[in-house]
């Protein structure tokens, strides 16, 4: 954790600031990363937007690898997070994605790409992890760790962003919304759009078979009262127990094991 958070754009009450002005207006240089400062985050962040998929491809992994890294928020992570949400809806973001097809299977289309991501970071600051970090370091965990904070803060004005994507004409982007959607749902102000992805939810159960997403949808809606039953198949209870024995494994290893951390098991 640091203890120094440098002044960024910050969104107004009605939603996030251009994504411009976050680039222009934030003393990336400034700001600590995986391994040292933001210096070279506003050229890989500006080439997010490039037409050519296979340069914002190559954008997303120098630009997220530089601020992802042991599901620690670091001080760049807010910026490239607001960055990121406000560049969701631009148009070059999807700009031949979604028409590759199978001709590049490896390549997640940009807009997967980048809801994964924040679905991740706010997975890495949800409730769940928050109450690890306070039952390891203490009360003060949460007050200590600004950018943790800052970023659950922010997180009304990234689900504005992610929000209108949970209609999207592709499945993967749908999915990835959706994702992404519901840890952010966890601020109290989004108390009431629970239920709207509680919807989603349900239609994304009935099509998908990723493993992680259909986890994640599970967990989402057995913590906020759902029956899911009757929308789980035989390979949800399979990993479900599977998960199970390695919750007892490693509690009788004395471990403390999340699913709240973005990387789930078997890790």
């Amino acid at each position: 954790m640091t203890r120094n958070r440098r002044q960024t754009g910050k969104p107004d009450p009605d939603g996030l600031p251009h994504y411009q002005q976050l680039l222009d207006g934030t003393d990336w240089a400034s700001l600590g990363t995986v391994c040292g400062t933001g210096e070279s985050l506003p050229a890989a962040l500006a080439r997010l937007l490039d037409p050519d998929p296979a340069v914002r491809a190559d954008a997303a992994k120098n630009a997220l690898g530089e601020v992802t890294h042991q599901n620690t928020i670091y001080e760049a992570t807010v910026p490239v997070a607001l960055y990121v949400a406000a560049i969701l809806n631009q148009p070059d973001i999807t700009a031949g994605d979604f028409d590759l097809g199978t001709a590049v299977p490896s390549r997640r289309p940009t807009l997967v790409r980048l809801l994964a991501w924040l679905s991740d970071t706010a997975y890495d600051a949800d409730d769940e992890c928050v109450a690890i970090g306070e039952r390891h370091y203490g009360e003060r965990f949460l007050h200590e760790y600004e950018e943790m904070r800052a970023f659950r803060d922010l997180r009304p004005a990234i689900f504005s962003a992610v929000q209108p994507l949970l209609g999207h004409e592709s499945a993967d982007a749908r999915d990835a919304a959706l994702v992404a959607a519901i840890p952010l749902a966890e601020h109290p102000l989004l108390a009431e759009h629970r239920g709207e992805l509680v919807d989603h939810a349900r239609r994304l159960l009935a099509s998908s078979t990723d493993r992680q997403n259909r986890d994640r949808v599970l967990d989402a809606l057995k913590a906020w009262g759902h029956d899911t039953s009757d929308l789980e198949n035989a390979a949800d209870v399979a990993a479900r127990e599977r998960y199970a024995r390695l919750r007892a494994e490693r509690a009788s290893w004395g471990g403390d094991w999340t699913g709240g951390y973005s990387e789930d098991p078997p890790f």
